[in-house]
């Protein structure tokens, strides 16, 4: 299996997909552990070899907009999946898993953050996603029903870029998602109350020009299955 940059998706055409043996799966960042994982797994049992293309969501879609070769989409919200179905170049789609939002502090929570009203505090260094991905918009919808107008210090690109710099300890306060918190040891993570959070659903679904239909739907049917289900579990995921 391999990582490319989103870059080098765009450039693959030149070498995957025509002999049926690559697929090219484009997944939200927050998915990155478990989708790894599920890789893994589906190229030990099928023989097909993945390419993993991690990124914000909005990213992805707009590279599979513009002709990028992908196989299998997996972004972090249903909004982005629709703008590719609507173009087309999706026939339908499943929820994968879902999430929740969560706000990452260094270890030992210095600041004392205890939830969503602490982000409007200005003497505190605070991160948010940038409002166009996904995170963003999840952790904007948030804020707002809480009746929190954030104190904002940085926007980031996705939820690990925001994980990376509250870990360096940059930041008082970031929210991510759950399972970005419980994906590094060197954060903590304070609840945001079931009221004030909001839901977060991974669609899945295969691109149409996707040169390797069979392998493709082969996959979506492994990330699907118990298997699949057991592996986004092991990582926080919550399944069907």
């Amino acid at each position: 299996m391999r990582m490319v940059a989103p870059v080098a998706a765009l450039l693959l055409a030149c070498c995957s997909g025509a002999d049926g043996t690559r697929l090219v799966v484009s997944a939200a960042a927050s998915m990155t552990d478990a989708i790894t994982e599920i890789a893994q797994g589906y190229e030990e049992s099928s023989g097909i070899e993945i390419s993993l293309n991690i990124a914000a969501s909005s990213s992805l879609r707009e590279q599979i907009l513009s002709g990028a070769v992908v196989d299998v989409y997996v972004p972090a919200d249903t909004s982005n999946m629709d703008q590719v179905v609507a173009a087309g170049l999706v026939d339908g789609y499943r929820i994968l898993a879902s999430n929740r939002l969560e706000i990452a502090v260094p270890k030992g929570n210095p600041a004392n953050v205890t939830g969503l009203e602490d982000l409007a505090n200005p003497t505190l260094f605070i991160g948010l996603c940038s409002p166009n991905v996904p995170c963003g918009s999840y952790g904007t919808e948030a804020l707002a029903s809480a009746g929190v107008v954030p104190s904002v210090d940085t926007y980031e690109a996705d939820a690990r870029a925001l994980l990376t710099k509250v870990r360096e300890g940059e930041l008082d306060a970031g929210l991510v998602y759950a399972t970005d918190v419980a994906s590094d040891d060197l954060v903590d993570g304070v609840a945001v109350p079931e009221e004030q959070n909001v839901p977060v659903g991974y669609p899945i679904g295969r691109i149409v020009t996707s040169a390797n239909p069979e392998a493709a739907m082969g996959f979506i049917d492994f990330a699907m299955s118990a298997v699949g289900q057991a592996i986004l579990a092991k990582h926080g995921f919550s399944t069907s």
